[in-house]
């Protein structure tokens, strides 16, 4: 699985041990685009294979399969998904709380109606028209108010102020309507994109359940017009007789799908809710391939390495094309300091790995730079740098490059490939002193001296720290 590079402090939500924190193994929690928004991004090969591979079909049938959309995993225990551009975010809360695939992908569906349905550039246009109508209502009534004085008259200064706050709730409750009637539009478009990928409804109407399961048992008192969202129940009543007529409606998800589903959950409920969160979440199915990968994960974080790589190894007997597998094995032989076995697990996982996953690659790289012959050094370069070919933003890939090159003696790269990381990671400042420091060692011109002065001209309001 992916290594772990916890690198914010403010990031540090997953219920892991302080030993583990501190390793370079499990989820990985990236800087990047999201930092910038205090968003905690969740990195994993096989997870974000999943997810991919749970939408791919959906983002097709909404006419967005070349649309360059993104999905980006969120460490948060909640059960979400929203939209921002051309990205799906979905928490891992939501992963780990779904009891089947068909359940994530009516959220992926619905986020989908929104991107399809341009909900994000009429919301900006609404956003602006609700502050326009909230200015003009303060303007109307402030000028009653200063009339209202002007004519020594209590009332109609009283009134003034009335205008000027009920104009502000009016331009409010007219938004919030107008997000109500965009969720119910991406609701039944989700049902249309669903159909048209031979899938079941009742994952949406199993989520609506849980929400409305979950508001009954707050006990909270909603006003209906002052939310963004249809109620739960609303939103059961609107679907769910456009549901049943759905030839799909009882067609469930292939069994190997639903096992790698319960893979993924036994996973996040270790990294996010302790060593026993797998035995919990499987109890009734203690010999379960999920159970027993959600134990070799356990064993791993907070066990003894030997124990851990006898429980992989059986998972191997099982499985031996899981890429995932093959990565948790050489996850263990790293924390084993075992690094040319490592590479080996790696390098058959990189082999196996249809989705040709950079974090995978980076993994590898990372595991012949422990090796650290001169042979092996030279190799890790180049899987550094097809890994991040792939996954350009990775600003964690990015050290263990500066490592490589520096153990060759490029400086002039070592100090680029620094500079990227802080720039990745949103350490603008520090990224334009590194790429100074780089450039004066290319040869003007050269792609290492152009990539040093696209990162010196970045053009940025605030200092980002990483």
């Amino acid at each position: 699985m992916a290594k772990l590079t916890k690198s914010l402090a403010s990031w540090t939500r997953l219920a892991v041990s302080a030993t583990v924190a501190a390793s370079l193994f499990a989820f990985s929690i990236q800087p990047s685009f999201a930092q910038q928004r205090s968003v905690p991004i969740v990195r994993d090969a096989e997870i974000e294979a999943l997810v991919r591979e749970y939408a791919r079909p959906i983002l097709k049938a909404a006419g967005l399969a070349n649309s360059g959309i993104e999905i980006v995993l969120v460490n948060e225990s909640s059960f979400n998904a929203f939209v921002a551009g051309r990205r799906i975010f979905i928490n891992t809360g939501a992963l780990m709380a779904a009891e089947t695939p068909n359940e994530i992908i009516g959220v992926l569906a619905h986020e989908a109606g929104h991107i399809a349905g341009g909900h994000q550039e009429r919301l900006r246009d609404q956003l602006a028209r609700a502050q326009t109508m909230a200015i003009v209502a303060g303007l109307l009534g402030v000028g009653a108010s200063l009339a209202g004085a002007g004519a020594k008259s209590p009332a109609l200064a009283q009134a003034g102020a009335g205008i000027a706050m009920g104009g502000g709730e009016f331009a409010r409750r007219g938004l919030m309507s107008y997000q109500r009637t965009e969720e119910a539009t991406a609701d039944r478009s989700a049902l249309t994109y669903l159909e048209r990928t031979g899938q079941s409804p009742v994952g949406m109407l199993k989520t609506f359940e849980r929400f409305q399961s979950a508001l009954a048992l707050s006990g909270a008192q909603v006003d209906p017009y002052r939310i963004s969202h249809p109620t739960p129940r609303d939103r059961i009543a609107n679907l769910e007789a456009l549901a049943q007529k759905s030839p799909y409606f009882d067609k469930v998800d292939a069994p190997g799908l639903q096992q790698r589903h319960d893979m993924m959950r036994a996973k996040i409920a270790v990294y996010t809710q302790g060593q026993s969160a797998a035995q919990r979440l499987f109890r009734k199915e203690r010999t379960s391939l999920a159970a027993q990968y959600g134990d070799a994960q356990a064993t791993f974080v907070y066990g003894n390495p030997r124990s851990a790589l006898s429980k992989t190894d059986a998972l191997l007997a099982e499985q031996p094309k899981n890429p995932y597998f093959h990565e948790l094995r050489g996850d263990v032989l790293m924390k084993a300091n075992r690094p040319a076995e490592a590479a080996k697990a790696y390098a058959t996982a990189v082999s196996l790995d249809p989705e040709k996953s950079g974090m995978l690659m980076i993994g590898y790289g990372q595991a012949l730079l422990a090796v650290g012959t001169p042979d092996a050094v030279d190799k890790a370069v180049t899987q550094l740098r097809k890994g991040l070919d792939r996954d350009p933003e990775n600003s964690a890939a990015y050290r263990y490059l500066a490592q490589a090159y520096g153990q060759k003696g490029d400086i002039a790269e070592a100090e680029l490939a620094t500079a990227d990381g802080y720039y990745y990671a949103g350490n603008y400042s520090e990224a334009k002193v590194l790429a100074a420091r780089a450039q004066q060692k290319f040869k003007r011109g050269s792609p290492g001296w152009v990539r040093a002065q696209d990162i010196i001209n970045h053009q940025t309001g605030k200092k980002k720290k990483g």
